[in-house]
């Protein structure tokens, strides 16, 4: 897998061989964004079972489990992937090793039309507002939030992106900015608390974000920093939409209450990575040491702030009638 944590100074693969390497490139965001997490935890599961079998431990494949749903206990795919890949496996370890395939494959069939559906959305000029990183970094290809974008493209459409930096880690800065740029779709790196400045300018035409966890009613858990744009989209009329996979939906979440919030490393918001002038990586303070931090990964927007669910299946509403068809 690329190793994000480089990008955009350094491109390099990252290798797992083991369940436990996986692991730790899903919790350190080696790979990180809905699909991707969710199609890695299902290689990991995969991992486990092979492993099991080469060590003689039956109980090492439920010990492996338990270790790869605890890596990132927001993103609603990675249990998804990971319970397909147990039940497979029960019967075989080439069977857990199909279905982590199959779920890879699934995930780019998905995002390709959510691309196809989304640009349905898109009229040629628009300028749009991006947080987070949801393109192809995100997913095995193409992505949710960017597929529509570059759809868009394909299609001849002239489009702008604003990207938000999207703190602490900067994924909007580093990933989205990155695609974008070798894509060669004209865009713009914007602060965080920029985006109601050129939202009051009427300068964003539309919002697309991708989801990590979607309720059964329609609220959305997405990158911190998301409830706030969308609360904003909607003082100013700016049509808010987020685009996801059915595997991100989670029936068994009534509302996005009841969605689990990830509490990441202080460390992430204190500290800063990237090059010198030299080119050796180095982390820097860009924080006020000894200060108290608070590092939530994610934010729930309520279904009332949603103009609509791009899925693979088609446009619908954020309505819990809506959600329910989609599993019809």
């Amino acid at each position: 897998m690329i190793d994000q944590t480089l990008l955009p100074f350094q491109f390099h693969i990252f290798e797992a061989v083991t369940h436990k390497e996986t692991c730790f490139a899903i919790k350190n965001m080696v790979t990180r964004g809905a699909g991707a997490i969710g199609s890695a935890a299902a290689f990991a599961m995969a991992q486990a079972f092979m492993e099991a079998k080469l060590i003689n431990d039956k109980d090492h494949v439920l010990k492996a489990k338990e270790e790869i749903e605890t890596t990132r206990l927001t993103a609603q795919n990675l249990f998804y992937a990971v319970s397909r890949v147990y039940e497979a496996g029960k019967d075989s370890i080439g069977y857990a090793i199909l279905e982590a395939q199959k779920i890879a494959d699934e995930n780019i069939a998905a995002a390709k039309k959510i691309g196809e559906y989304g640009n349905e959305l898109i009229q040629d000029g628009f300028r749009i507002e991006t947080h987070c990183n949801a393109g192809w970094l995100g997913f095995v290809d193409y992505g949710s939030a960017l597929s529509p974008i570059y759809f868009a493209k394909e299609s001849g459409k002239k489009i702008f992106v604003y990207v938000d930096e999207t703190r602490p880690r900067g994924q909007g800065a580093k990933l989205t900015a990155w695609e974008l740029k070798n894509e060669n779709i004209p865009h713009a790196i914007i602060p965080d608390n920029a985006g109601a400045y050129f939202m009051s300018k009427g300068e964003i035409d539309m919002m697309i974000v991708g989801a990590d966890r979607i309720a059964a009613n329609g609220d959305v858990a997405n990158k911190i920093g998301t409830l706030e744009k969308a609360i904003v989209a909607e003082k100013y009329g700016i049509p808010f939409y987020v685009a996801a996979p059915l595997s991100t939906f989670d029936m068994n979440c009534p509302t996005g209450k009841d969605i689990p919030i990830e509490q990441r490393d202080l460390k992430e918001v204190l500290l800063q990575d990237g090059p010198d002038v030299t080119g050796k990586m180095t982390r820097i303070w860009v924080c006020n040491p000894g200060s108290e931090t608070l590092n939530p990964a994610f934010d729930v927007t309520p279904a009332e702030l949603i103009t609509g669910i791009i899925t693979e299946k088609g446009i619908i509403q954020p309505t819990i009638e809506s959600v329910k068809n989609l599993f019809v």
